[in-house]
């Protein structure tokens, strides 16, 4: 057997140099093909792909070495991924969406002419259609022995044949169509991620709740406390902001008696960039009126656990440490939480000062600018001591008001809410409210926040007067959560960052 083709400068996207000698002499084989043989490799528009591979696989897995079934012909297409030439014969391997599968070509059967056209213009790389029968080989291989084939596209760029030993990762993110051509796992990831998106779909609609959608573009930026992206509408003659969260405008249409709402959407936020963390990411935000954030709670455990079925598996595993998703996610409370992995009882103590001296004592003294309350503090010992315990599921509640301005207080303590926020592998998944119907109570915080904004706090919620208005036409007593979609398919996945469930994630240009 001669030397297996795989094609020019496969190995990698490290030599750029040899790659663009490469592609000089790709395009220079593609204008000879146009130039002798009259043929155009884009003419094509269409081609009989009946035969999806996995397909194929599945129903002639019977077959026995060295059998055939002539009696079928197959039609399917895909990328050739090598080429290994034997004189008269040439095997290959054909990909597509779905699975591989061997190709054998033999002059006896295809033509003098068609077979010499294959061996002498047809590469690794290519885009082809196959006309077939079913049969496996001596050597135990399922294989399409090929009785007509069509060049349906001709790549002029080499394909990498592995990315092992690629150093520079951030090539599989610029450059994620080669990514997803050399790592079928990869393409996997994308797959279960859509899988679990239409399962989010699937529970939430077989709970009455309707999908909506919302402007990405506002003057305001609300619902969240964070920076947004700032553009201006020529049109209009305004600025305008990228949405941060979708939460405002969804719960003006439970106002407006949509009644169950959600969207599934991107959200935009100037912040950094790390493996927890992209600019533009996918939320899902669902409001359900007469209902309070423990049936959140229990919403979202059902929302995880249908969507882990639907890739698989109850039982997953991240970065070497594993979670039940069938048991009961735990709840507690914030202040239960700093008391039992910081050590620190905040619940008695009701001076801002006295808290501020605990945190010095526990080393967060450069934390603190002097002017924090106690509620801050404890905000700032449970990031600080208690997130990154938080591995198996945990809902974690009663967050202070003060951080919380769009929660509804608890009745019983008002310094505290009926907010939670889940925490899977010492990360932030999901948070939600008994939400805030008060309009008298909204306002209020809204100025609070507008004045720590002043202060210098560039992720203090917007003031959004019309807002306050649509909650005094009256806001029924309402669920809301939010759930952050890539940071869930990670986990559920497996993927260690961010980059890695993100088809085109945010990069520095490539200088």
């Amino acid at each position: 057997m001669e030397n297996a083709v795989k094609g020019p400068g496969q190995g990698g996207l490290e030599q750029e140099g040899a790659d663009n000698e490469v592609v000089r002499q790709m395009k220079e084989k593609l204008l000879r093909l146009r130039r002798e043989e009259g043929f155009d490799p884009y003419v094509a528009e269409t081609w009989d792909c009946r035969d999806h591979l996995a397909d194929v696989r599945c129903r002639f897995e019977h077959l026995a070495p060295e059998e055939s079934d002539e009696t079928v012909t197959l039609s399917t297409a895909g990328r050739l991924m090598t080429l290994r030439r034997q004189g008269r014969t040439t095997f290959a391997d054909l990909a597509d969406e779905t699975g591989r599968i061997q190709l054998y070509f033999q002059v006896n059967a295809l033509g003098e002419k068609p077979y010499e056209f294959l061996k002498k213009w047809v590469d690794t790389g290519d885009w082809l259609g196959v006309v077939g029968h079913p049969c496996r080989t001596k050597r135990g291989e399922l294989t399409i022995q090929v009785t007509d084939y069509k060049l349906l596209s001709k790549s002029i760029r080499p394909l990498p044949e592995k990315w092992h030993g690629l150093t520079d990762t951030e090539t599989r993110y610029r450059r994620r169509y080669m990514d997803l051509i050399a790592n079928p796992e990869v393409r996997e990831v994308f797959r279960k991620r859509s899988k679990i998106i239409s399962s989010f779909r699937e529970t939430l609609e077989a709970h009455g709740s309707l999908e909506v959608e919302t402007p990405i573009l506002s003057v305001l930026a609300g619902g969240a406390n964070a920076r947004p992206f700032k553009t201006f509408h020529n049109a209009l003659g305004l600025d305008m902001y990228l949405r941060i969260a979708v939460e405002l405008y969804l719960k003006r249409l439970v106002v407006g008696m949509m009644g169950r709402v959600y969207e599934i959407g991107r959200n935009f936020r100037n912040e950094g960039i790390d493996t927890m963390h992209n600019p533009e990411f996918t939320m899902m935000e669902v409001y359900w009126p007469y209902a309070n954030y423990e049936d959140m709670m229990n919403l979202a455990e059902e929302l995880i656990r249908n969507a882990a079925k639907a890739i698989g598996t109850l039982e997953i595993e991240w970065n070497g440490v594993k979670a039940d998703l069938s048991r009961p996610f735990r709840r507690i409370t914030m202040l239960d939480a700093v008391k039992e992995y910081a050590g620190v009882d905040l619940s008695a103590v009701t001076d801002d000062e006295a808290a501020r001296k605990i945190a010095r004592e526990k080393g967060l003294g450069g934390d603190l600018k002097g002017t924090e309350s106690r509620f801050a503090v404890l905000n700032l010992l449970y990031e600080a001591f208690c997130e990154e315990k938080m591995v198996q599921p945990t809902f974690v509640m009663g967050h202070p008001t003060e951080i919380s301005p769009l929660s509804k207080r608890d009745p019983e303590n008002p310094d505290y809410t009926h907010r939670f926020e889940l925490f899977m592998f010492g990360k932030e998944v999901a948070n939600a409210f008994s939400e805030l119907n008060d309009p008298l109570d909204q306002r209020a915080r809204f100025e609070d926040q507008m004045r720590k904004k002043e202060a210098g706090d560039d992720e203090a919620h917007a003031f959004d007067e019309d807002f306050i208005n649509a909650i005094e036409v009256g806001l029924p007593p309402t669920g809301g959560m939010g759930i952050g979609m890539d940071r869930l398919v990670m986990f559920l996945t497996g993927a260690r960052s961010i980059r890695d469930v993100i088809l085109f994630p945010a990069m520095k240009p490539n200088e």
